[in-house]
């Protein structure tokens, strides 16, 4: 059986939360709802959730604090939004979107129109999932087939993982923009090392948004983490705005934008699955020193 999408719904208006409430478990979602902006966090710890339909105004935080809090947690940084609301300016909107929301219906609205919004933002994702929305790279299920044809194959190989520990902070601090920016950055170091020490059968992808895997050889895969390493450890203090460049090393040393890496070939182990494959390539992490 096909497992219901689950929604939350997130409206201070008990009627209008009650009539989405029911005219979404009849269309065969799955339906939770909050009136408050925290009370939507906290459910947004405990539950999977698949989408939210947010009202920008409400009681305690507003929308826009919903959705930058959801925005940091790694559970939900992805989480598709729709903005649910009475307001119709531009500023707004552009707000809106520049905190990652995937669409945006005023009130009073059509609840036909608003349950296509929801079934196209849900399908949206299903499509996106295999690949990084910022850096185009593949990731979950891609992934874990690459991973889990190495396991069941005979041909040597070597993983090479890059994390950019404190992604988050750093996207609290200085915007999702910035954050993006930095994705994208360090995306073009590792293709560039790749193109230059690896092999046209390399492959790139994402084991989470701040880890980055390589599948390469070993005689290819040291010169590939000297390169990724080097570069990004040169350029790390160009992440932050031209303001903050003198604060930038003080906040790198406190685990902003810290990297670390770590590699495992195929003679480390025998590995049951992909997760046990994960588990231990990061295992094999260390932080780099920004003057290595």
């Amino acid at each position: 059986m096909v497992e219901k999408p689950k929604i939350m719904i997130v409206e201070d208006d008990l009627d209008l939360a009650e009539m989405l409430n029911a005219y979404f478990r009849v269309q065969n979602y799955d339906v939770v709802t909050a009136a408050w902006g925290r009370e939507a966090i906290e459910i947004s710890e405990q539950e999977e959730l698949q989408l939210v339909v947010l009202d920008i105004r409400l009681p305690d935080i507003d929308g826009y604090e919903v959705c930058r809090q959801l925005r940091l947690q790694r559970r939900t940084q992805n989480l598709p939004i729709i903005f649910l609301t009475e307001k119709r300016d531009r500023v707004d909107k552009l707000q809106g979107l520049e905190l990652g929301v995937v669409d945006y219906i005023t009130k009073p609205f059509d609840i036909q129109e608003l349950r296509l919004r929801v079934r196209n933002a849900l399908n949206r994702v299903e499509r996106q999932n295999t690949v990084n929305p910022v850096t185009d790279l593949p990731e979950g299920e891609m992934v874990d087939a690459q991973l889990g044809g190495l396991i069941h194959g005979d041909e040597p190989w070597s993983l090479l993982l890059v994390s950019i520990g404190g992604l988050a902070q750093f996207r609290e601090m200085y915007g999702f923009v910035a954050a993006d920016d930095v994705l994208r950055a360090v995306t073009l170091m590792v293709r560039n090392a790749v193109r230059e020490y690896g092999s046209e059968t390399d492959f790139i992808g994402h084991l989470g948004t701040e880890e980055f895997l390589i599948v390469t050889t070993s005689d290819k895969v040291t010169l590939i983490r000297q390169r990724i390493e080097g570069r990004i450890n040169q350029s790390r203090e160009y992440f932050y705005p031209l303001r903050d460049r003198d604060k930038a090393r003080v906040a790198m040393e406190s685990s902003t934008l810290k990297l670390s890496s770590g590699v495992l070939t195929h003679e480390d182990g025998v590995y049951s699955d992909v997760d046990a494959l994960k588990v231990a390539l990061h295992a094999t992490a260390t932080t780099s020193s920004a003057g290595s």
